[in-house]
């Protein structure tokens, strides 16, 4: 069973039999204070302030493992792979490369695309493979907004998908478009947010199952 929350943001933090890994930690330029999670493994899509502060992390055990680019990782039992992308659609030449994480947690393949600005290549979609639950940013900006959103879920085809990285109360001025625009672009009027999302091969969507989109409240 793997227990999912949303700590703002692009940050989650995923706990498993196999240990704690936490995705993207910002700094206070968001308007949200992170405060001082723990976790064995800390993934960073790309060096920004609000994606990389790996300081405000305190190891679960005796310390951090950082992975912050692509390749492939293997940490205590849990297995992770890293996609080079881009955080522009001209393939970095603004605001450099972004990495894709392939999260390997208690029999679930999750997915992070971190600041992910286009839709994925055929060799891009190889190497991310299948997928069960997505995270994707939804709000624009110097990332992919709605309908770009809802393609590169077309792309993955996961089987559960969180949105993440979009405008929210409390939050600063990111140029970053409300989670509702992306809700209406998938037809979806009405949702109850998940305070704490656990999940197991049991309870995810079967084959030829509709993906589930689950909204999550930010535990911070």
């Amino acid at each position: 069973m793997a227990d999912i929350q949303y700590l703002g943001h692009s940050c989650f933090r995923l706990r498993g039999r196999d240990g704690i890994v936490l995705t993207d930690p910002y700094d206070r330029s968001v308007g949200r204070d992170l405060g001082r999670p723990t976790a064995h493994i800390v993934t960073v899509s790309h060096h920004h302030p609000d994606h990389d502060n790996v300081v405000a992390v305190r190891p679960a055990r005796d310390r951090v493992t950082v992975i912050d680019g692509p390749g492939e990782y293997e940490v205590g039992g849990i297995l992770i792979t890293g996609v080079r992308t881009f955080h522009d659609k001209q393939k970095g030449a603004r605001l450099g490369r972004n990495t894709v994480y392939v999260i390997h947690l208690d029999d679930i393949v999750f997915c992070h695309l971190g600041d992910l600005a286009h839709e994925l290549t055929a060799q891009q979609l190889e190497e991310i493979g299948s997928v069960d639950v997505l995270f994707v940013p939804v709000g624009g900006g110097e990332t992919i907004g709605p309908a770009e959103a809802a393609s590169v879920i077309s792309q993955i085809e996961p089987r559960v998908v969180i949105p993440m990285h979009y405008a929210s109360e409390g939050q600063s001025a990111m140029d970053l478009a409300p989670l509702d625009r992306f809700l209406h672009e998938l037809g979806i009027k009405e949702y109850v947010p998940e305070e704490r999302l656990s999940l197991n091969a049991g309870n995810l969507p079967g084959d030829g199952e509709q993906t589930r989109i689950v909204v999550m409240r930010t535990a911070v």
